[in-house]
């Protein structure tokens, strides 16, 4: 089962993905002749080219947005969405933490940005502030005021109009501006290209359960082999016996809680768990992954990329259950297809394409899997759902790992491929024992083969859930020319439909963790939360993600970061106030107050409080006449769509000379009681697992300037044009 086709769909194929002429009119009129052009573009055969197209027409296997957009154009473009750099020197004899190793990092990043790509840098190879500079007499600035300076060149980097330049800056636990990093983005004006996350060792999350005291330290920076040697690894420096300068000593638990609560004040930083990456790499004996990429997805070594594509797992929906025999063909398909990429697409750096062809990573994923879970009557989070969801994905490795061998027969395996270096991997241990022996005996193409990448703007052209993620919501509203439309969700009415905010944060860990069970790099999530969320929920969430597995995560609080995003619009549109139809239906509340007895009515459109009247005195007099203003103000209001909690929450508490009554019928004041004859009035539904349905805060599109831009996988998409900040 599919959704059909509309207005939404065929403006994002239009807008981002249909070849254009010169004038920038769309030539590909139907997504037939997109996936046409894509699959011949991609393909080495005509047999190729015809597996491609059917799984792409059938809408089963959808590539990243930069291959729909790029391949076959015979424009020069790069396939890949994401790139990671280390901050080096191009001049190894100028040291790698210089300003020449800064200019050039800085250099590289905008080189990528301009291309279209999003770009990982983890800053740890950078003196902290305050420390000697050797040549100038002076003292260093610090990672983050470098970081400041790569995120302002970022700004000014125009994508096509789609897109901004995505960033992804880290910073490791152990870095003694590791507390300036934490709390950069309180300031809601800082750093706005870049996703922060905390680059978090094993041993300070022990530090943490443990409550011991954590080191602030860097390597001593006159040392005769630093300029040379320092690469931004800590362990690495001190396993040669090289001396460290401690700048301070600091109670784990207190570097933690200034993480979590700056994650709640402002949504970041995540943290990204980065020696479990390479714990878990399948090439840790090449090199180190050092970054994630912006949406923290891919935990990448020096120069590598990222190579996406998305299985749409409601294409295997029958009968409320999965096709799997079709999912595993399907699976194998991408897999080539993504192989293919490798060798098809233009590298921004030469180190980038010397990095790809040596462990030819690629990076499978899946889309619609709320979607999917719906149509088999599995609500998103609850047990049974994550029963399947661990069929699902297990069946996605397996075949996945299985195609792959079987292209190192036909292909050969990646070149940097040792067979008992690379059974050695945590995660190629958990493969059944018959793919292990396949991939002793022939190899394996590609180092690494799955990922959960944000579909954002593709899943809007599929028509279905974004990633792994919940639905946001069950409809949301769009204002055009034409007027003002509801767009309501094609499941909406299925009994399995939960959203974002319905979901406890506990079930969208597990369903991350579940999943990074079977996946070799990681995967961009978001854990949405109601702004009611408190610091240590934030702190709960990010130990249970560490507890149960997870790679990193990354949470949201409804308006932890509102207006970030709309700072630099010249003009809102203006808020349209719904017009008053000739008949309602209503509740009214009878309530005591300091000053007589109230009668509030609330009246509804389609169950939702729409206007509020308030009698009490007599017509004509001072306490009929204000209350009678807060009754318009409060009507104006839910007319002009503020949720009826925001405006209780503002009434309720307001103290005046006198009260009445005892406990939780005391009043204090005539709003105080407007305020709790509104909340009796109007009981929002519960979700059914104890969560009470929140408002969200939803930004203004910066592309199309409607309310749907929401944070979901890591990243902000909006629902209406697909606009994306990753």
């Amino acid at each position: 089962m599919l959704p059909i086709w509309n207005e939404q769909r065929e403006k994002v194929f239009l807008d981002r993905y249909a070849l254009k002429d010169k004038e920038g009119k769309p030539i590909e009129k139907k997504t037939e002749e997109m996936f046409r052009r894509v699959a011949k573009a991609i393909a080495t055969n005509k047999r190729e080219e015809e597996m491609f197209y059917k799984v792409m027409s059938e809408w089963k296997f959808i590539p990243g947005g930069r291959i729909l957009a790029g391949a076959g154009t015979g424009r020069e473009v790069t396939y890949f969405n994401c790139f990671v750099i280390p901050v080096e020197a191009n001049d190894p004899k100028k040291g790698n933490d210089s300003r020449a190793a800064i200019m050039d990092t800085i250099a590289k990043m905008l080189e990528i940005n301009s291309r279209g790509g999003g770009v990982g840098i983890n800053w740890s190879t950078l003196r902290p502030r305050g420390a000697y500079v050797k040549g100038v007499g002076g003292t260093s600035s610090g990672a983050v005021s470098w970081m400041l300076a790569a995120n302002e060149v970022a700004t000014q980097v125009e994508q096509g109009g789609s897109r901004r330049a995505a960033l992804m800056f880290m910073l490791w636990d152990w870095h003694p501006d590791i507390e300036e990093f934490i709390k950069v983005k309180k300031d809601l004006t800082k750093m706005q290209q870049a996703n922060l996350s905390v680059a978090v060792s094993d041993a300070f999350m022990e530090a943490v359960a443990h409550d011991k005291v954590w080191k602030l330290e860097f390597p001593d920076t006159s040392h005769p082999n630093y300029d040379a040697e320092w690469r931004g690894d800590l362990t690495e420096w001190k396993s040669k016996g090289y001396p460290t300068i401690v700048y301070k000593e600091i109670p784990a638990r207190e570097l933690w809680n200034k993480i979590v609560t700056a994650a709640w004040e402002s949504a970041e930083p995540g943290v990204v768990f980065l020696e479990r990456y390479n714990k878990f790499s399948n090439t840790y004996y090449v090199a180190k992954i050092i970054s994630t990429n912006p949406c923290g997805e891919l935990g990448l070594e020096p120069y590598g990329v990222c190579n996406l594509g998305a299985i749409n797992l409601v294409a295997f929906v029958e009968n409320g259950k999965i096709n799997f025999t079709d999912l595993e063909e399907t699976v194998k398909i991408a897999v080539r297809f993504l192989d293919n990429v490798l060798d098809s697409g233009a590298y921004v750096l030469p180190q980038n394409k010397e990095m790809a062809q040596k462990l030819r990573k690629i990076g499978l994923g899946i889309m619609g899997l709320a979607d999917a879970l719906i149509l088999m009557d599995l609500k998103y989070g609850s047990e049974n759902a994550l029963k399947v969801t661990e069929q699902i994905a297990s069946t996605i490795r397996n075949a996945a790992y299985k195609a792959s061998v079987e292209l190192a027969k036909e292909r050969g395996a990646f070149p940097e491929f040792v067979a008992e270096k690379y059974l050695k991997s945590q995660f190629v241990k958990s493969l059944p024992n018959e793919i292990r022996e396949e991939i002793a005996t022939y190899g394996i193409r590609n180092a690494t083969l799955l990922t959960q990448a944000p579909t954002g703007t593709t899943s809007i052209l599929t028509g279905v859930s974004s990633g792994i993620e919940p639905n946001f919501a069950k409809e949301y509203i769009r204002q055009d020319r034409t007027g003002t439309h509801t767009i309501k969700h094609w499941l909406a009415d299925y009994p399995a439909f939960v959203s974002a905010h319905e979901i406890t944060p506990e079930e969208h860990v597990k369903m991350q963790a579940v999943l990074q069970k079977y996946v070799d790099s990681s995967i961009s999530k978001t854990i949405n939360l109601p702004n009611s969320a408190t610091i240590d929920d934030i702190d709960k969430i990010y130990r249970l993600a560490y507890e149960l597995g997870c790679k990193g995560i990354t949470v949201y609080r409804d308006g932890s970061r509102e207006g970030v995003l709309v700072t630099d619009i010249k003009s809102k549109e203006k808020t349209q106030i719904t017009e008053r139809p000739p008949v309602l239906k209503g509740v009214t509340k009878r309530i005591e107050t300091p000053l007589g007895r109230a009668y509030v009515t609330i009246n509804f459109i389609d169950e939702k409080p729409f206007e509020v009247f308030v009698n009490i005195g007599r017509a004509g007099s001072d306490v009929a006449a204000f209350t009678e203003a807060i009754a318009r103000l409060i009507s104006l209001a839910l007319r002009g769509g503020v949720a009826i909690e925001e405006i209780t929450e503002q009434l309720i508490g307001i103290g005046g000379a006198t009260a009445i009554g005892f406990g939780e019928n005391r009043v204090m004041s005539v709003p105080d009681a407007i305020g709790k004859a509104l909340r009796n009035g109007y009981q929002p539904q519960n979700n059914g697992n104890g969560i009470k349905s929140s408002t969200t805060h939803i930004d203004i599109c910066p592309a199309c300037g409607m309310a749907t831009f929401v944070y979901t996988e890591g990243c902000k998409t909006c629902l209406n044009c697909g606009y994306s900040e990753c």
